[in-house]
This record gives structure tokens, C-alpha cells and sequence, in this order.
């Protein structure tokens, strides 16, 4: 298999600890721009995005939620998707929020690369707005707990802890940690965890 990622894009990460957490090889390819003429991606994906996850027979899988929910099928090894209805639903819904506020962060990072004077600050405002309420619901829903969604990790927790490592890149002077500090103990606990730190991202 192979998956195409950039270094920064916190789905991709998300694939990549799926990766590491259920110790599947896979041969990473490191694509320095999407926009590129030149860009191997959009023969796999029409989209042109990434993760795309290329299998041995050729096929590709995209996005990271469909990836991750074909790989934690590939093997029985540490299932992060629970097999309880229930407990799956709340597991896809902290992914669910953490890659819309992943969404929400791209938008205002888009937002702010445009020249000053054609920036929109609602669409900035807008955009915060859905981070902000994202980690505090969060924190709010995780109390006193080790763990995002039970008690046990889970893709929750991935999701979650790709989305701060994103928060920690494009947006630093927020404080998170400060403010949610349940939230850092949980990010503490799992950089322990080489599958996150062997993919943290550049800051840059």
C-alpha cells in the first residue's frame, strides 16, 4: 500500500497514526504540492486531495474517514472503532468534530493568505467561532476522563489529538492548554505515544 500525504495536513495524520497504532506497513509518499502540474495525487484521487490511500491491487481509498474505517477493518489488531453501535456512533462523532474543526481552521488559514485588503473578516469570525465552541464542547464532554469517548483509547482520541497538533501549527497564540486543560493532558498523553510523535508536523 501506499498513502499520500503532506507533512502538515492533520488528516493525514490521523491516517498515519491509524497506521501506526495497528502496525500496518505502508510506504508514505510525501507530496510537497497538491497544486503542482506535476502533482501525483489526481491520478488516484479526482479530487486532487490528500490522504489518498493507494492499495496493492491499485485501488485508492479517500478521505481520511473512509481510510480509517477500511484500515481498522484490515486487521484485528487494537481496534480503534468501537464494534457497539452505540459506542461506534460516539467514536465517528468526536471525529467527526475535530475534522470540522480541522475544516474550520484550513478556511481561516486560506482566508488569511489572501492580500490583506480582500480578506473577509466574517468568514474569519465565523470560522473561529466554530473552534472555539468545538474545544469547549470538548473539554465539556471529556471532564475528569483519560480518554476522549470511554474508557479506552480510541480513533476519538486520534482525531482529537491531530486536531490540537493542527491547532498547535496554524494557531499557537490561542492558549489552548491553558484554557482546557484536560484537553493538554490528553495531548501530554498521547504525544507519549510514537505514533504521534513520529508524526508531528513541521512548524512551518
Amino acid at each position: 500500500m501506499k498513502l499520500f500525504i503532506t507533512p502538515t495536513s492533520p488528516y493525514a495524520r490521523k491516517v498515519r497514526v491509524v497506521l501506526a497504532e495497528k502496525r500496518i506497513e505502508c510506504e508514505i509518499v510525501v507530496v510537497s504540492s497538491l497544486a503542482a502540474a506535476d502533482s501525483p495525487v489526481p491520478a488516484y484521487n479526482p479530487l486532487g486531495k490528500v490522504p489518498t490511500l493507494v492499495l496493492d491491487d491499485g485501488e485508492s481509498l479517500y478521505d481520511s474517514v473512509v481510510i480509517v474505517g477500511y484500515l481498522d477493518n484490515k486487521t484485528p489488531v487494537s481496534h480503534l472503532i468501537p464494534q457497539d453501535n452505540f459506542e461506534r456512533a460516539s467514536v465517528r462523532r468526536w471525529e467527526a468534530l475535530a475534522d470540522g474543526m480541522c475544516d474550520a481552521m484550513v478556511a481561516v488559514v486560506m482566508e488569511k493568505r489572501r492580500p490583506p485588503e480582500k480578506q473577509d473578516a466574517t468568514v474569519i469570525e465565523r470560522q473561529m467561532l466554530k473552534v472555539e465552541r468545538g474545544l469547549r464542547n470538548m473539554s465539556r464532554e471529556m471532564g475528569e476522563g483519560k480518554w476522549a469517548a470511554g474508557e479506552r483509547f480510541s480513533l476519538a482520541d486520534i482525531a482529537v489529538g491531530c486536531m490540537l497538533g493542527y491547532l498547535d501549527l496554524r494557531m499557537a497564540e490561542l492558549n489552548w492548554r491553558e484554557e482546557y486543560p484536560n484537553l493538554a493532558k490528553l495531548y501530554k498523553e498521547l504525544m507519549k505515544r510514537p505514533s504521534f510523535s513520529d508524526s508531528t508536523p513541521p512548524l512551518s
